[in-house]
């Protein structure tokens, strides 16, 4: 069935970006989100932000990264252009070897997380804002259909154990019923260039929270050190 599309902020954001084998998503997602919030908008680095949301959390960067997190290294922390620290496919084999590039200039915002629904990512949608959403995933998330849309399968359940975080960047209709159209970081090959609807019967019972970028910070750029 056809998608009636009613809001679509895919011109915010350049083509959608593949985060490889990593468990680097949210580092994705809030990295264009924040991009979103920049004119004109032009990609920030995910590999900075990952590597400052890890550091906060005490963790390695072998291992994903939590939404508090995150949010704390986008305000504290910034990003830089992605350019200045582009993102690895893989890691370091010493891992003293990881770390940012020394004097690059960054730019920070603020975000809040929010319990997640279908009318707060429409309504922030509608304002404009790209949504950071938090979902656990199925099966059927793997495969859009040739229509880029995803819909659960008959007993289909979530997995609490497979966690992902995606952008919503549009909302519309199909066969009468609300999708919401997000941008994920598996690269081009998934869905429509990256991007795919998913059904409000699959998003509802997975959405585990939402994140707004609402505002970025206008402080003077700051050039940092390592």
């Amino acid at each position: 069935m056809p998608i009636v599309v009613q809001q679509d902020l895919r011109r915010l954001l350049g083509p959608a970006r593949d985060q490889g084998q990593r468990p680097t998503c949210l580092a994705f997602a809030a990295s264009d989100a924040h991009a979103a919030l920049r004119a004109p908008p032009a990609p920030l680095s995910a590999e900075f932000a990952f590597y400052h949301a890890q550091r906060r959390a005490g963790l390695p960067p072998t291992s994903g990264a939590a939404l508090k997190h995150m949010l704390a290294a986008l305000k504290g922390d910034g990003q830089p252009a992605e350019a200045e620290w582009p993102y690895l496919d893989a890691l370091p084999d010493n891992l003293d070897d990881y770390g940012p590039p020394e004097g690059v200039t960054v730019f920070r915002c603020d975000g809040k997380a929010r319990q997640g629904s279908i009318d707060e990512i429409v309504r922030q949608l509608d304002a404009g804002c790209p949504v950071l959403v938090l979902l656990m995933l199925s099966d059927a998330f793997y495969m859009p259909d040739i229509g880029g849309v995803v819909t659960a399968r008959s007993g289909e359940a979530p997995d609490p154990q497979r966690r992902h975080a995606v952008v919503a960047i549009g909302h519309g209709t199909s066969a009468g019923k609300r999708a919401i159209l997000v941008r994920n970081s598996w690269g081009l090959g998934w869905g429509l260039a990256g991007h795919a609807w998913l059904t409000e019967a699959f998003i509802t019972p997975r959405l585990t929270c939402v994140a707004l970028l609402t505002e970025e910070i206008h402080v003077p750029a700051q050039t940092l050190a390592a």
